[in-house]
């Protein structure tokens, strides 16, 4: 990956929706010569997709919340990553180091939805604890 990917990549994740020739006027390239770039870092990786990004209050999911998922000894990530899989209200988890076994960030349409997803990720079997924090306001968004 050189200079020029580097800022087609910046100008993608900027406004993935901008033309090829739109892009190659901010990286000094031609259209065809902005695709073949675009279809070389899709084919590596350094791309994965292009997305929508939704606003979730415009959905109506305005209550989010960090937890912390405490687990039995042998639990694996596998275990983990299924699990909460079945719970639409996950929207990322991660394993992580300290107390905690996982760390899940949840969001729901209200404190009373937020209640019933942390009643059903506390009935996983190997969940034993989870100790949770409701975000009152977010103070960096870089999405």
């Amino acid at each position: 990956m050189d200079d020029i990917d580097r800022r087609i990549v910046t100008a993608l994740s900027e406004d993935a929706r901008q033309s090829y020739a739109e892009v190659g006027g901010l990286v000094a390239l031609s259209a065809p010569a902005v695709k073949r770039r675009v279809d070389r870092l899709r084919a590596t990786g350094v791309i994965k997709g292009f997305t929508a990004i939704v606003d979730p209050a415009a959905l109506g999911w305005t209550t989010e919340s960090f937890v912390e998922l405490f687990c039995t000894g042998r639990t694996t990530p596998a275990q983990l990553a299924a699990a909460v899989r079945r719970h639409p209200e996950v929207v990322e988890a991660y394993t992580v180091s300290g107390e905690a076994d996982a760390l899940v960030h949840i969001r729901a349409s209200d404190i009373a939805h937020l209640e019933q997803v942390l009643e059903r990720l506390r009935g996983e079997p190997f969940v034993t604890s989870s100790r949770s924090m409701i975000v009152l306001s977010r103070l960096v968004d870089s999405v």
